[in-house]
């Protein structure tokens, strides 16, 4: 068992994005199949990145008020298989999903505009839902 400190320049990040940092830093890395046993035991952000990040542009509050839920914990998933449905079926896997009483769905980060399953199709389909 072996420990590697590794530092980043912060240049290397965008300013303010959590997304960006994470997917940086462990992205590219835990995929890499010759380090099966890789772990990430700490990770300290120096308080000038820090600064950067704005927060949430609301609360909970305003979801809870979106969807009209209060008292309990929300509840959602990411609709799977995530690649290879068509824009109707995911549609309906979503339709599925709300109607067995989650609160939300939301799309795999691989999920785009790919050519089977174009963005504004599978909005509308979703919206249906």
């Amino acid at each position: 068992q072996y420990i590697c400190y590794v530092a980043y320049p912060l240049d290397l990040f965008e300013e303010g994005s959590v997304t960006n940092m994470f997917t940086s830093i462990v992205g590219n890395v835990f995929g890499f199949k010759a380090l099966r046993a890789l772990r990430l035991e700490d990770l300290r952000i120096p308080p000038a990145y820090s600064k950067t990040f704005q927060g949430p542009p609301h609360g909970i509050q305003v979801e809870r008020d979106k969807l009209n839920k209060y008292g309990r914990p929300l509840l959602g998933c990411t609709i799977k298989p995530k690649l290879g449905l068509s824009a109707k079926n995911y549609g309906r896997a979503c339709y599925e999903c709300l109607r067995g009483g989650l609160d939300f769905t939301k799309d795999d980060e691989n999920v785009n505009s790919q050519p089977f399953m174009r963005w504004r199709d599978r909005f509308v389909f979703c919206a249906e839902a």
